[in-house]
């Protein structure tokens, strides 16, 4: 006799894996920010790496020949750099190295291209260029953010809120969601659900920020509704990809999760969004 299937629930995803890999997740980026922060920025390395190498992927099933190689190694080397840029020779701080690698990229991607000829040329590298601007350039800001004397804190701020975010809108919105909050991109989004992940972000958030980044409670709360704001943004923008190019998940090495992308679309719109209002609302170290 076949053995049933693992249990499903409405959301469509094997939930206990998907709690147990989620969880796992947050403690080795918790683990590695607090004790060894270039152990996290590996793995952001990594992780952003692997998400450029699956958007490439989706673009590739609409026609466009992305320069892969190009831009995942430049992933790559712009999250390291920027972590490193403190300690390079040179005058042009964290974020003028972040930009130089990011120019750099770019020249490879659209170079790469050249030897294949004119037909389809400007397809080809606007692909190239909308991965590295969608995945590198956004989470490089996590980069930037971990440069400071309190970078650590500042960037596990950014997840948690992120991650309460996400986990508090999927427990209201599973039981309780009855008004869906864009029917065509997502018809799973519900009003009800981004009320949870409003208050779950800015609960998170005023507790991170009194606790890790000695900061104003208030501050909590504008980190909360920004951040939770701008990644439910960012997890619809990832369902436009995903609907235009006719898949469901960018890919399944996450189990429970699907694709690596499918759990950094919410993270990469508000990295950026977290380094400024962090830069402007959070005193520096001493």
């Amino acid at each position: 006799m076949t053995p049933p299937p693992p249990p499903r629930q409405r959301a469509g995803r094997n939930l206990p894996a998907a709690i147990a890999v989620g969880v796992s997740l947050v403690a080795v980026l918790a683990v590695g920010l607090l004790l060894i922060d270039w152990v996290f920025v590996l793995l952001v390395a990594v992780g952003l790496s692997l998400g450029a190498w699956e958007v490439c992927g989706a673009v590739a099933r609409l026609g466009m020949r992305p320069a892969r190689i190009p831009v995942v190694v430049g992933t790559a080397l712009i999250v390291l750099v920027t972590y490193l840029s403190p300690a390079l020779p040179t005058t042009l701080g964290s974020t003028g190295v972040m930009l130089a690698v990011i120019g750099l990229t770019m020249i490879a991607a659209l170079v790469w291209r050249m030897p294949q000829g004119p037909d389809g040329f400007v397809r080809d590298a606007a692909s190239s260029l909308f991965v590295i601007a969608y995945v590198p350039l956004l989470g490089s800001f996590a980069s930037l953010m971990i440069a400071h004397p309190d970078g650590p804190e500042r960037v596990l701020t950014f997840v948690l809120i992120v991650v309460a975010g996400d986990l508090f809108g999927y427990a209201v919105g599973l039981p309780f969601g009855k008004h869906q909050m864009s029917p065509t991109i997502s018809p799973k989004k519900s009003w009800e659900g981004f009320a949870g992940s409003l208050v779950g972000g800015m609960l998170v958030g005023v507790i991170c920020s009194i606790w890790l980044l000695d900061s104003r409670w208030w501050v909590g709360l504008v980190l909360g509704v920004a951040l939770v704001l701008v990644g439910v943004c960012g997890d619809l923008v990832e369902s436009l990809i995903k609907r235009d190019v006719g898949i469901k998940d960018m890919s399944s090495i996450l189990p429970g999760h699907g694709g690596v992308m499918d759990r950094l679309d919410s993270l990469l719109l508000a990295a950026p969004v977290a380094w400024v209002l962090t830069t402007l609302l959070v005193p520096p170290v001493a």
